[in-house]
């Protein structure tokens, strides 16, 4: 059941930021031909990632939402709930009248889908990360991470199945009415990931928290009330890697064709670097179960900080073999340093009965920094006509410091155990099997 467990949440989660990628690379290339035509190429592109970053805003309310559901009637119902409602938001995306023939109805519309997207994710990641991380006994970071290794697959089939489209259709042809097809394809992973989903039991945690306390009151309350400086210090130790994610996946594809470098070429070296992150966040996910979160998220936390500072003039060079290397390195190695040990992380700070709410909480208030960095990039290099990428690189940097910090309050993770329940009105997680994982 655990390995069924593990790839249930990955599959799910392919699924799910396959849907979220689709969106974000028409975000980039697209959108602001179909839906924002009517403005100038940058405003354009701005207000098109601004689209994008509504469905990072939404998706705090979802891990609210379904966080609070999770928490009380199962982690199994939700997710079947929050795939079925990011499918069908995606299929419906590839419907929308562009604003050549409906006007500002149609960007309004978008957004409300976009919307929609990110509730859906806001309560899928947590759900998943609990059905593979609440079966294991042991290795818990490495089953976890299978649900954070699904992203990079989703942006990987994204990345595939557009470019194939594109290859097939032509550019033209795919900027006029191909970019649908990606979003109708979802349909058809939605109907084989509600199949594998249904083969997988309750988390055993969930089950036994229920046996011992049966009525848990509202679990945002509960969490609220118990480890609202857990929660603080959760979000700061995502936010640097969710900003940099942001420029891996959105705002490079949007940087480099403004630089000049064919699309294709920045397509092909994403999927190249999405490709070699999955084996990155398995690998350091599993290496984080023996020497430990904290070590794995300050050494990723500093490579974030350097290679933030290669990335824009890699890509800037033009030069294919750079961009690959800039794109490798950054999302296949040091970007899953961090991002790779977050789902054993969160599991590990929060009680059972409010852990669907604290895990999912945490991770997407910081995973608004993914959404919001690509516009606030687009609106520094507005602002400086474009001259100079030194403004991003310290962004990043930055928010990777934050990071830092918030994991050395936090402190060491790994030894807790889940069936312990945190006391009600202690900022504390769930108690460490030695004194070296205690919250400082």
């Amino acid at each position: 059941m655990l390995k069924r467990a593990a790839a249930s949440s990955f599959l799910g989660s392919v699924i799910e930021y396959f849907d979220f990628f689709v969106y974000a690379t028409c975000a980039a290339v697209v959108f602001k031909d179909v839906f924002f035509s009517n403005m100038s190429p940058l405003a354009g592109t701005l207000a098109s990632l601004a689209t994008f970053a509504a469905g990072y805003l939404a998706r705090p309310f979802g891990g609210v939402i379904f966080g609070h559901y999770g928490d009380r009637l199962g982690r199994k119902r939700m997710l079947v709930l929050t795939m079925s409602i990011m499918g069908i938001a995606s299929a419906l995306i590839g419907v929308l009248p562009t604003y050549a023939t409906a006007g500002a109805i149609a960007p309004i519309l978008l957004v409300l889908l976009r919307v929609v997207q990110g509730i859906a994710l806001g309560g899928e990641w947590g759900g998943a990360v609990l059905m593979s991380a609440e079966h294991a006994d042991s290795r818990r970071g490495f089953w976890a991470s299978f649900t954070s290794a699904g992203a990079p697959t989703g942006t990987l089939t994204s990345t595939i199945v557009i470019t194939s489209t594109i290859a097939i259709v032509g550019n033209d042809a795919f900027v006029e009415w191909g970019w649908r097809l990606p979003f109708l394809f979802s349909l058809l992973l939605l109907v084989l990931g509600l199949v594998v989903r249904a083969k997988v039991d309750e988390s055993p945690e969930f089950l036994a928290a229920t046996d011992r306390a049966p009525d848990t009151g509202i679990p945002l309350l509960r969490l609220l009330k118990a480890q609202p400086k857990v929660l603080f210090l959760s979000v700061g130790v995502g936010l640097g890697a969710f900003v940099f994610q942001g420029a891996l996946t959105t705002y490079s594809i949007a940087y480099g064709v403004q630089s000049g470098v064919p699309r294709q070429e920045i397509l092909n070296a994403l999927t190249i670097s999405s490709f070699l992150s999955i084996f990155g966040i398995i690998g350091w996910s599993a290496l984080s179960d023996r020497i430990g979160r904290l070590p794995m998220v300050i050494a990723g936390s500093i490579g974030i900080i350097c290679w933030g500072f290669a990335l824009f003039p890699l890509i800037g060079s033009k030069s294919f073999p750079l961009i690959v290397l800039a794109m490798v390195v950054g999302q296949a190695i040091v970007h899953p340093m961090v991002y790779g040990p977050l789902a054993g992380l969160y599991t590990e700070l929060f009680s059972t009965e409010y852990r669907y709410t604290g895990a999912s909480l945490g991770y997407q208030l910081a995973g608004i920094g993914a959404g919001v960095s690509p516009v606030l990039f687009a609106e520094i290099m507005r602002s400086n006509g474009g001259t100079s990428t030194l403004g991003l690189s310290a962004v990043i940097a930055l928010t990777a410091v934050l990071s830092i910090a918030c994991i050395a309050k936090l402190g060491e993770t790994k030894n807790r155990r889940l069936s312990r329940v945190a006391v009600d009105g202690a900022d504390t997680p769930p108690a460490a099997t030695d004194a070296s994982a205690v919250v400082a």
